[in-house]
């Protein structure tokens, strides 16, 4: 096994840990649930355009198939090892156990820059990775998705690299597909629609107005842009957004038409004209109602927990919170909606296109949106009551929510052999 940096599984560890002792469970099956079941390393070589070969380095992690196949995202990215597929694992199994759907936790990481290679390199690299993992793959066994640097143009080449190999189309396979090969209407925004929904019914609880609200997004990108048009379109003023390229900030709030507009011609939301340029470092310390990461891991640290200016914090992205953050907000009384709650609505989708393959019938949009706010509702009202019932933060409540559920298959299955 490769080693790198251990700090994201150690921090998801001590939360479902942490859960299990609230819980009560017996040491024998918390060291079951923690435990990742399965942890597959392989080399992916392939022929580069001008005939050299380089071979990169991916995993594919089961954490967990107590529940149900396991269900997580493949990312390809230059610096993820496999203590972050193994803590992104974890995460999802928690994260489909807190959303009650019928699967556990799985992750996929390839150590890759996309940017660096060609449309041909990116598919001749897609489809070995899918090869040397198909062995855990099918829609029984282990669902991938898009994730960080995937899209659903992968997604198809991995679907029909499995289906060429067994023989027969495989729709159930992946989720993230395009409509035309099995995928579901409604999946794209998805977690955006879910964060806005916890968000919702956060301020709801907490008998905050929602309409007039001001909000911080860090991210444009596949949830953070749908999300500046979500918030606007409900009466929220999206006030300050940042990207890799830089960030932004207009008090009176960013019309989404025209940043969007900005964004196609210039790939960052940097430069908008309607808004004044900020130091990137200091969007989280802005005044806001509603502050919303939705980028990469580790950005909310001690320090930004200090100079915090949000009232309620929303993570769209996994991991966005260091474990040494929460302590802070929590003491602030800032609120903070989890991980894996907030962003759990495309999981949810990908459950709804997972089921749509089996039953090899299309569901119709106003089913698939129904369905979606009912699963996130519950959801969240059991994750609340939980944190009522246990006197603890949200974050700590849906990991034992999840865990408790996790835990439960677990008893009933029994141990083999």
């Amino acid at each position: 096994m490769t080693h790198g940096r251990a700090d994201s599984w150690l921090a998801i560890r001590a939360q479902m840990e942490d859960a299990a002792s609230l819980l009560g469970l017996e040491e024998g099956l918390t060291r079951i649930i923690v435990s990742p079941e399965r942890i597959l390393e392989v080399t992916i070589p392939i022929r580069r355009d001008d005939g050299r070969v380089e071979v990169f380095t991916g995993w594919r992690v089961q954490h967990s198939t107590a529940r149900g196949p396991g269900k997580g995202g493949i990312r390809f990215h230059p610096t993820v090892d496999v203590y972050e597929v193994m803590a992104l694992a974890a995460d999802m199994t928690i994260k489909c156990a807190v959303v009650d759907i019928p699967f556990g936790g799985a992750k996929g990481g390839v150590v890759v820059d996309p940017s660096s290679l060609s449309e041909a390199e990116l598919e001749r690299l897609t489809r070995r990775y899918a090869f040397d993992i198909s062995s855990l793959l099918g829609p029984d066994r282990d669902v991938p998705a898009p994730d960080v640097n995937t899209d659903a143009r992968m997604m198809s080449w991995i679907m029909d690299t499995v289906s060429m190999m067994r023989g027969n189309v495989t729709p159930g396979v992946v989720t993230g597909k395009p409509i035309a090969i099995g995928g579901i209407a409604g999946y794209v925004g998805a977690t955006s629609s879910g964060v806005v929904l916890c968000a919702q019914a956060t301020f709801r609880e907490l008998g905050m107005a929602f309409t007039g609200s001001r909000a911080v997004i860090q991210g444009y990108g596949k949830v953070g842009a749908p999300l500046v048009y979500l918030l606007s379109s409900l009466g929220v003023r999206v006030v300050a957004i940042a990207d890799v390229g830089g960030a932004i900030h207009n008090p009176g709030g960013i019309d989404p038409a025209a940043l969007a507009d900005h964004f196609a011609r210039a790939g960052t939301v940097a430069g908008f004209a309607n808004a004044d340029a900020i130091d990137p470092a200091s969007l989280f310390s802005i005044e806001c109602e509603l502050a919303i990461p939705a980028a990469l891991e580790g950005v909310i640290t001690a320090e930004v927990a200090s100079s915090f200016g949000g009232r309620v914090l929303v993570e769209a992205a996994n991991g966005p919170t260091t474990p040494g953050a929460d302590p802070i907000l929590e003491e602030r009384g800032i609120i903070v909606v989890p991980d894996v709650l907030a962003n759990a609505g495309g999981v949810v989708a990908s459950y709804f296109e997972w089921a749509q393959a089996r039953q090899g019938y299309a569901w119709e949009s106003g089913v698939f949106s129904t369905r979606h706010r009912e699963t996130m509702e519950r959801a969240f009202d059991a994750t609340w009551q939980k944190s009522t019932a246990l006197k603890v933060s949200l974050r700590r409540a849906a990991v034992a929510l999840g865990l408790d559920r996790v835990a439960e298959a677990t008893r009933l299955r029994g141990l083999f052999p």
